[in-house]
């Protein structure tokens, strides 16, 4: 039964991370930068420039599936292909993006992890880190 919880409510925080993509999408610039998204992916936007809306969304829709498969194994869905090692495969990328995000922020200077906030980075991985940890103990 704890399983089923615990998967129930890592797909209900998968897909409510891909509405808050969908959120900055359809916000623009300011919930770019409200967000920590950096300013090169808000200066785009307010430039019309596709990338912001392409990156975002392709992140939503990968958080989509995630929720999708969460919920397939709490059987709220039906059955997905290769759903439990596909789990694990999600919690393994949440945890290290969790991780990785705190070690980011000590190479700050580096200019793929500068143009997002330490804000992004702190807040960002603590998801991340919560987020893998519910599907480790569903699974588990």
């Amino acid at each position: 039964m704890m399983a089923v919880t615990m998967m129930t409510i890592a797909g209900a925080c998968s897909l409510l991370a891909a509405l808050l993509h969908v959120g900055v999408m359809i916000k623009g610039p300011r919930w770019y930068r409200l967000f920590g998204a950096g300013e090169r992916m808000a200066t785009l936007a307010e430039q019309g420039s596709p990338r912001p809306t392409l990156i975002t969304s392709g992140i939503a829709l990968v958080l989509t599936i995630w929720a999708f498969y969460a919920w397939s194994a709490a059987q709220w869905l039906p059955p997905l292909p290769f759903t439990i090692p596909v789990l694990w495969l999600i919690t393994i990328i949440y945890l290290i993006r969790g991780t990785l995000g705190f070690v980011a922020m000590l190479f700050n200077q580096h200019p793929t992890i500068a143009q997002n906030s330490p804000a992004f980075w702190f807040w960002s991985s603590i998801v991340c880190l919560l987020i893998g940890l519910v599907h480790l103990v569903g699974l588990l």
